[in-house]
């Protein structure tokens, strides 16, 4: 795969600024599957940031751009330093407020998403927002491989905790996730 280029991202016009973007993302991403081990794992932050444009009403470059790069680093092996150096400082302290600390164990690391979700920017908070949504979504369409019934009832708790610590910050992504939620009876 060739090189990402990095432009000046001052100069370029907001669509490109996207695109480079997702075509960043996508090479990072370029070789994961989802955890129904089927689905192309770049699905998932185009959903993300799909969501955030076309159901949270969001236009704000940044926030969506962040979206898009929301699992660089914590899934792959690329560093802030990278995502800064692409795409400036305030993309790079959105993906930064909503990557996990791999070095900490898995409930630690869930934890810490409920304690540190109601403090986040709003940027970060819409990013998260979305990324449970579609998350939650997937879990309704297939569940990932080896999880059980019990650990997806786990995981719809866990994550209206989250959700709730960030109520407040769209109307219309917490709307489609109470729906969720109420259909769970977690409402």
């Amino acid at each position: 795969m060739p090189a990402v280029i990095v432009p000046n991202m001052e100069t370029l016009h907001p669509t490109a600024k996207l695109m480079h973007g997702l075509q960043f993302a996508a090479s990072k991403h370029r070789t994961q599957l989802r955890k129904d081990n089927e689905t192309p794992y770049i699905n998932h932050p185009i959903n993300v940031a799909t969501i955030l444009a076309v159901e949270g009403g969001i236009s704000d470059e940044n926030v969506l751009i962040a979206a898009l790069l929301h699992d660089t680093v914590e899934d792959t092996d690329t560093t802030f330093e990278e995502i800064e150096q692409h795409f400036g400082e305030d993309i790079c302290a959105i993906v930064r407020e909503v990557t996990d600390d791999k070095t900490l164990e898995k409930q630690e690391r869930k934890r810490l998403q409920i304690e540190h979700a109601a403090s986040s920017s709003e940027n970060a908070k819409l990013v998260k927002l979305a990324d449970k949504l579609d998350n939650l979504r997937d879990l309704g369409r297939k569940a990932p491989i080896g999880w059980t019934p019990e650990r997806q009832e786990q995981y719809y708790v866990w994550a209206k905790k989250v959700v709730d610590n960030m109520r407040g910050t769209n109307v219309e992504l917490e709307r489609e996730l109470d729906e969720i939620f109420k259909a769970k009876k977690l409402l």
